[in-house]
C-alpha cells in the first residue's frame, strides 16, 4: 500500500488510517480524470480499489464509523460515474435483495466480513497457543466483530432447530442448504460469514422498506429479481443503466418530482394536465393510453416474447427423445429412487405445433376449436395431440402486476373452459412483463412451461426485459412531444382497435 513519508517515525494506528483516507482519495481522484466512460471507472473500484482498501482496514484498528465515512465518499463518485443523482440511496448500489442488483460490494459489508473471519482465523487456529490467547479484533464501538459472530453462530443454531421451510409454491427439501451442526472448518466459517452478509442485507431491506418512493420495490411480491452482471454493463448504451436505475427507484425527473424537489411550478402532466409522477407517465395517462403508447410498448414486448417461443418452437422440432437407460444394482443395496425429471415442456410433446400473434393484423381465435369474441395475445396450437396454450402479455407497472395476472386470467377463464368441453387440452397462462424491465414470476414460469431452458432462457429473458426497458425509455424521452411526430419506424400500429384502461398497461 501507502509509504507513510509524512510520519516516518508514527507507529500509531491513527497515522496509518490517515494515510489510508489519503490513498482512498487519491485514488478515486485519480479514476475520476482518466477519462474513460463511468462503467468501466466503475469496474476499476470494484475490482482494483475495493481489494487495495480492505488491506490496511483489516490490519489496523479502524473504527466502523470510519469505514462508513469512507463508504459515503465511494458512494459519490460511484453515483457521478453512472449518471446517477445524489438523492438515489447508496443501498440501490450495494444492496443484494434489491429487485434491481448491481455488480457492486459495499465498503462496509466487506469489512465486516473481513474482520469477522478475523475473528474465527484466531478463535479457530489449529495452533493451540493462539486459540487460547484471546486475541480482540477492536471495530469501535458502533459494531463489534465478536458479538456479531456469536449473533450469527445463535441465528444458524436456531435455523437447525427450525429446520427446512417451504420457499414459495416449492415443496420441503426442494432447495437443500448445509445444516451448521453439520459443517465443519472452512464450511462452517462461510456459514458464519454469509449469515453476517445476511444481517447486514437485513438492515438494509429495513432502511428501504420505510421509504416511500425508493423503497417500493419491497412490495413487488410477485416479481422477479434482476441481477444486471458487468457483461451487460460493457453491452449497455451510456444512458441505458441510468434509466433502468433511477426509474426503478423513482428518481427521475418527473413533474411530479421536480415539483417536490422544488424546481418545477407546477407537477402537471404535459399531455392530460393530471399529476406527472412516473407511474403516471409509464402506465397511466389517459392521452398516451389514446394514443396508442403504452399499445405500442406492448406489441415490443410481444414480438421479443413471439420471437422466443418461435425459437424454442424450431429447436424442438430438431431435438431427439432422451435415451432409457438402465441402472445396476449391486447384490445386497436396494434401489434408490430418483425422482423423475421435469425438463420436457409442452414444446416437445408434439412436432405439428402453430405460433399466432396478435402483431401487424389482428389475431382471430381458432374457428375449429371455439367460437369467441376474445382476441388473446398469442395463441399456440397442436392438432394431433389437441393442445391449445392460449398467451396473454400485459406490460403494467411493477405494483400492480398480481392485480392484471388475476384480472387477465379471469377474462380467458370462460374461453379455456369452452375449448376443454370441446376435447381440447387448454392451458391459459397470463404473462406479465413490468414497464421498467422487472419480470413478474409468470414469465420465467411460462417459458419453463414450454420448455424453455438453459442458455435460451436466459436469452429469451434477457430480450424481453430489454424491449420492455427500451420501450418505456423512449415513452419517457418522448412524453411531452407529440406522438404523431415519432420518426419512421417508431409510429405505433393503427389496426389495433382494442385498448385498456388507464393504469392496466395493456
Amino acid at each position: 500500500m501507502g509509504i507513510f513519508l509524512d510520519c516516518p517515525c508514527s507507529l500509531k494506528d491513527s497515522a496509518a488510517i490517515k494515510q489510508t483516507k489519503c490513498d482512498l482519495t487519491t485514488w478515486l481522484t485519480a479514476i475520476d480524470r482518466c477519462g474513460l466512460p463511468g462503467k468501466f471507472k466503475t469496474w476499476i473500484y470494484q475490482h482494483g480499489v475495493l481489494p487495495r482498501i480492505l488491506w490496511p482496514l483489516l490490519v489496523y484498528e479502524v473504527p466502523t464509523s470510519t469505514v462508513e465515512v469512507l463508504e459515503k465518499s465511494i458512494s459519490q463518485f460511484l453515483r457521478k460515474w453512472l449518471g446517477l443523482p445524489r438523492s438515489l440511496s447508496s443501498i440501490a448500489l450495494y444492496g443484494h435483495s434489491t429487485k434491481l442488483h448491481l455488480p457492486l460490494s459495499g465498503l462496509s459489508e466487506e469489512f465486516k466480513v473481513t474482520r469477522s473471519r478475523e475473528v474465527l482465523m484466531y478463535r479457530d487456529s489449529k495452533d493451540t497457543k493462539v486459540a487460547a490467547a484471546g486475541i480482540l479484533v477492536k471495530t469501535g464501538r458502533k459494531w463489534q466483530a465478536q458479538e456479531a459472530v456469536t449473533k450469527a453462530e445463535a441465528r444458524l443454531r436456531h435455523k437447525t432447530l427450525v429446520g427446512s421451510v417451504a420457499m414459495g409454491r416449492a415443496g420441503l427439501g426442494c432447495f437443500p442448504k448445509p445444516r451448521y451442526d453439520l459443517a465443519h472448518g472452512k464450511e462452517r466459517r462461510k456459514l458464519i460469514q454469509d449469515e453476517i452478509r445476511a444481517e447486514v442485507e437485513e438492515e438494509r431491506y429495513t432502511k428501504m422498506a420505510s421509504m416511500s418512493k425508493q423503497g417500493a420495490w419491497t412490495r413487488w411480491e410477485h416479481a422477479d429479481p434482476r441481477r444486471i452482471t458487468w457483461a451487460e454493463l460493457w453491452k449497455a448504451e451510456p444512458f441505458r443503466i441510468k434509466f433502468l436505475v433511477q426509474s426503478v427507484y423513482d428518481v427521475l425527473p418527473s413533474p411530479a418530482n421536480l415539483h417536490t424537489w422544488g424546481l418545477a411550478d407546477t407537477p402537471e402532466c404535459k399531455l392530460c394536465k393530471k399529476r406527472g409522477t412516473l407511474e403516471h407517465i409509464l402506465s397511466s395517462c389517459s392521452r398516451a393510453l389514446g394514443e396508442g403508447r403504452y399499445r405500442w410498448r406492448h406489441d415490443q414486448v410481444l414480438k421479443a416474447l413471439a420471437d422466443s417461443i418461435y425459437t424454442a418452437i424450431q429447436l424442438s422440432k430438431t431435438q431427439v427423445a432422451p435415451k432409457q437407460t438402465i441402472t445396476f444394482i449391486r447384490a445386497g443395496q436396494k434401489e434408490q429412487f430418483h425422482r423423475p425429471s421435469s425438463t420436457v415442456g409442452l414444446l416437445s410433446t408434439a412436432r405439428d405445433w402453430q405460433l399466432q400473434v396478435d402483431l401487424g393484423r389482428q389475431l382471430k381465435f381458432p374457428g375449429n376449436i371455439t367460437a369467441t369474441s376474445l382476441h388473446p395475445d398469442m395463441v399456440l396450437t397442436s392438432e394431433s395431440t389437441k393442445q391449445v396454450v392460449i398467451l396473454e402479455l400485459t406490460v403494467p407497472w411493477e405494483d400492480r402486476i398480481e392485480e392484471a395476472h388475476e384480472r387477465k386470467r379471469a377474462k380467458y377463464a370462460g374461453l379455456s373452459s369452452e375449448c376443454r368441453n370441446n376435447g381440447w387440452k387448454t392451458r391459459c397462462e397470463p404473462v406479465e412483463v413490468g414497464c421498467r424491465g422487472i419480470a413478474g414470476h409468470s414469465l420465467m414460469r411460462t417459458l419453463k412451461l414450454l420448455g424453455v431452458k438453459g442458455l435460451q432462457l436466459k436469452k429469451a429473458t434477457t430480450s424481453i426485459l430489454e424491449a420492455a426497458e427500451r420501450a418505456s425509455r423512449w415513452l419517457w424521452i418522448r412524453r411531452g412531444d407529440p406522438w404523431s411526430n415519432l420518426p419512421l419506424g417508431h409510429k405505433p400500429g393503427t389496426d389495433h382497435p382494442r385498448l385498456g384502461r388507464p393504469g392496466e398497461g395493456v
